[in-house]
């Protein structure tokens, strides 16, 4: 590459380009997790269709390393590159609902914050993750879980249309009425097909909910665990709750006598009343002990899906690895405990995420995520925003899921991968679904232009 193809592509998009040596270069390249450190050759800042369509052709015609960035969310730092091109999608950010059909049409650069922003105000939301600075470009690709999913699916369940560049630089609409094999890759595949430039969901309506975490002490744990395995199954679909064993922060909002401490947590949503909530999680509250404090009230959907974001701001050290759960033995709760007391910082955590109720009713082979049968969708997060623990929580993270996944089913939520775990894993994820996905692959994207992701190569 020379100066002048570089200043002749940025002359043909709208948006921004960036290279290195600009000003704003540094500021643009960071990425989520602060443990990675990638230098992409140029960032061009799409602002819609065509420059992404420039975009894409300028890079393979130059046979540049292609990285897609959305809501620049990914663990591993997959919206990055070296030495390549960065396709930055941020500033295609918005969203219109049709309040009528209850859709939204949503840009790809979109958080899932600008979307709950924009569905709330007409009492709709879509099913979506736990922390509103995720993209939901790429939540959706790879699935995406979170507290409305036993009730109504994951977030690539309530897909019903995708506009895509493929790796031609060709411009389609997938559905299930058009280009339906590339529509059934894309909900549950990644980012292997193509670059979607907006999505259209179904919306559901959700407005006020009760919700917040209740906390114990890690002392309890085992009961906890066993309880909520029992419970689940018989809990009303209008119920999200997920466990987690983490420790309380040393720092507001927190009570100080329990800053440090290790907690067993149960983060729960209830899409309804308070006196329905109250009365759905009856039978698992007492059964237990007196929780350290219970912070559940009714609060506006959005409210919730931010909870977190305080606690996890971009830059932060992340190493994590992820797991689908189908039972939760006695003797995985014992793995579990044993490695969570070994936590090398506070924000350090295990989350395990229920994928039951509406991802059951859907069949493995319809949509290209496969694993339908499995409960819960765990996280093991090394977290730290100091640098110098970034071995530290990499290393009890790796330990912790050795310990733990024996009990397990082989693959994970790809958006829980690292860039480490091999093709093995990735396989193991999509199951039966893996060799089509690869004929899929070849068909839509033959020289993988797009593997910077948890990557599916053509099929041979």
């Amino acid at each position: 590459m020379n100066d002048e193809d570089i200043t002749k592509f940025a002359a043909s998009l709208r948006g921004e380009v960036i290279r290195t040596g600009d000003a704003s270069y540094d500021e643009a390249r960071k990425l989520y997790n602060g443990m990675i450190d990638k230098r992409p050759l140029i960032i061009a800042g799409c602002v819609d269709v065509a420059d992404v369509i420039t975009a894409v052709n300028f890079g393979r015609d130059n046979k540049l390393l292609l990285a897609i960035r959305g809501g620049g969310h990914n663990g591993p730092g997959l919206g990055s590159c070296d030495d390549g091109l960065v396709i930055d999608l941020s500033a295609m950010n918005g969203v219109r609902v049709d309040p009528d059909a209850r859709t939204a049409r949503v840009g790809a650069g979109c958080t899932q914050g600008d979307v709950d922003h924009a569905t709330h105000a007409f009492g709709l939301a879509v099913p979506a993750g736990i922390i509103s600075t995720t993209g939901i470009a790429g939540l959706t690709l790879s699935g995406g879980h979170g507290y409305l999913t036993r009730k109504y699916g994951l977030t690539s369940d309530n897909l019903i249309e995708a506009d895509v560049v493929l790796a031609d630089g060709s411009f389609v609409t997938a559905s299930k009425e058009r280009n339906s094999n590339l529509f059934w890759a894309l909900r549950g595949g990644g980012g292997n097909f193509g670059v979607v430039t907006s999505f259209v969901f179904q919306l559901h309506p959700v407005s006020m909910v009760f919700a917040g975490p209740i906390a114990w002490d890690q002392d309890h744990a085992r009961t906890i665990m066993q309880r909520y395995r029992e419970f689940l199954p018989r809990a009303p679909e209008e119920l999200g709750i997920f466990l987690g064993l983490k420790t309380i922060l040393s720092s507001a909002p927190f009570p100080e006598e329990y800053w440090g401490k290790r907690m067993c947590l149960l983060m729960c949503c209830y899409d309804g009343p308070e006196e329905k909530g109250r009365e759905a999680l009856a039978p698992l509250l007492d059964a237990l002990p007196a929780p350290w404090f219970n912070w559940m009230g009714m609060m506006p959907y959005p409210a919730v899906q931010s909870m977190f974001d305080g606690l996890y701001p971009k830059g932060m050290q992340w190493y994590w690895r992820g797991d689908f759960v189908k039972t939760l033995s006695d003797a995985a709760i014992d793995a579990h405990l044993e490695q969570a007391a070994k936590t090398p910082s506070e924000l350090s955590l295990m989350h395990l995420y229920p994928i039951d109720g509406a991802v059951q009713r859907i069949g493995k082979e319809e949509t290209a995520w496969n694993c339908r049968d499995a409960t819960w969708s765990m996280v093991i997060a090394g977290i730290d925003p100091n640098p110098q623990k970034a071995g530290p929580v990499t290393r009890w993270t790796k330990a912790y899921w050795e310990a733990v996944h024996p009990f397990d089913l082989g693959g994970a939520y790809p958006n829980f991968m690292m860039d480490d775990e091999g093709d093995a894993r990735l396989k193991a994820a999509y199951g039966d679904n893996y060799q089509r996905l690869a004929t899929l692959k070849k068909k839509y994207d033959p020289t993988n232009l797009f593997r910077v992701n948890q990557n599916i190569r053509p099929a041979a």
